[in-house]
């Protein structure tokens, strides 16, 4: 069960270009509407592009362009012709997407895509907003090159209908949600708390299964929801959220036009799957399930190719406190229990001298 069916090494290729693009394309809005100056610094022998300007109060700020290279130039001289974005690196976008995608064999929602670059748009990602759930798990599956794993469906390949959400944590930055959602014409409305007292943290279109979750770490011992007025709307407070956004990744969710997200590191989310798998009641055992699987997943691929990234990750998640630990211990066994895999026997060996 641990096999991994990996795209070809040309798709893999593909995204990565398509990725860079599509991050530097964004730093073009980003950098727009800006007074300063584009700097280049060496790191390990390569070149990369940085924008500076001053903030507010004197202090000098340094945006990451991307790596030195025709597109970067291409930016450069766009900005100091008053042109900040261009149609074609927009066509290329939209035809990268599309192989990668053919690549991938990805399906996506349709309707659930559309919200999600109605949000992107909007700036919501620019601004430090993390796709987290299923949308997630399927961004990461492309990012690390994974077509299916053998004897699993990835999320890419369900019918999203069943379960079609998405879930973003929002930082402290500013972004009108509601209005985005409104502007989409689509049916959204605001879902009264349980707690009339307390403001929706939740939209969804009557009849349907399209919802859309605004959640953000838990910071207090209460689980009333948070205003965040930067966002014009409220956020539902959860546990052990911080662990799994506060280490942030550029990502593609791919679809005809594709969507630039942030989506937490890889290894930090199948940790944090660990864990959650731990403290859902016995009613979701269908759901602590899933979270295993994705675990393991994720584990497995990152242990081809990446392995030190999950003993990072495992060191931070230990840095929490006994009881992350605890659950996340909890977690490694149970996974054990249910795909009695090699893999999993390999990585709680790494994990050893940490434990």
């Amino acid at each position: 069960m641990n096999h991994i069916n990996r795209v070809d090494i040309q798709t893999r290729t593909l995204y990565a270009e398509l990725l860079e693009m599509m991050q530097i394309l964004e730093a073009s809005r980003t950098i727009s509407d800006l007074n300063g100056n584009f700097t280049t610094k060496t790191i390990g022998g390569e070149q990369y592009v940085y924008f500076s300007h001053y903030l507010p109060g004197g202090k000098l700020h340094y945006v990451y362009v991307g790596k030195k290279n025709e597109q970067t130039d291409a930016l450069i001289q766009r900005y100091k012709e008053g042109k900040p974005e261009s149609q074609e690196a927009r066509e290329n976008i939209r035809r990268l997407g599309a192989q990668v995608k053919a690549g991938f064999g990805v399906v996506t929602d349709k309707a659930m895509v559309r919200v999600i670059k109605a949000l992107a748009e909007a700036a919501v990602f620019r601004a430090g907003a993390v796709v987290i759930g299923r949308h997630a798990f399927t961004a990461i599956g492309v990012m690390l090159g994974i077509r299916r794993f053998q004897g699993t469906i990835l999320p890419m390949d369900v019918d999203l209908s069943a379960e079609r959400s998405v879930s973003v944590a929002l930082p402290q930055t500013q972004s009108d949600i509601p209005d985005v959602i409104d502007s989409l014409k689509m049916g959204f409305f605001p879902v009264p708390a349980l707690n009339l007292k307390h403001p929706s943290t939740m939209f969804t279109i009557r009849k349907s299964q399209l919802r859309l979750d605004i959640l953000t770490p838990k910071t207090s011992d209460s689980d009333a929801p948070v205003m965040i007025p930067r966002f014009n709307c409220a956020a539902q407070p959860l546990s052990y959220l911080n662990y799994l956004v506060e280490d942030m990744i550029p990502a593609v969710l791919i679809d005809t036009d594709p969507v630039l997200v942030n989506v937490p590191h890889p290894a930090r989310y199948a940790l944090h799957k660990l864990i959650i798998s731990q403290v859902r009641d016995i009613t979701q055992t269908a759901k602590a399930n899933k979270d295993l699987l994705q675990a393991y997943q994720i584990l497995s691929a990152l242990h081809e190719e990446r392995p030190d990234d999950i003993l990072t990750a495992w060191a931070n998640l230990v840095s929490c406190g006994p009881r992350w630990k605890r659950f996340a211990e909890a977690g490694l066994e149970d996974m054990g229990k249910e795909f009695g895999s090699k893999v999993i026997d390999r990585i709680v060996n790494d994990f050893h001298d940490q434990r």
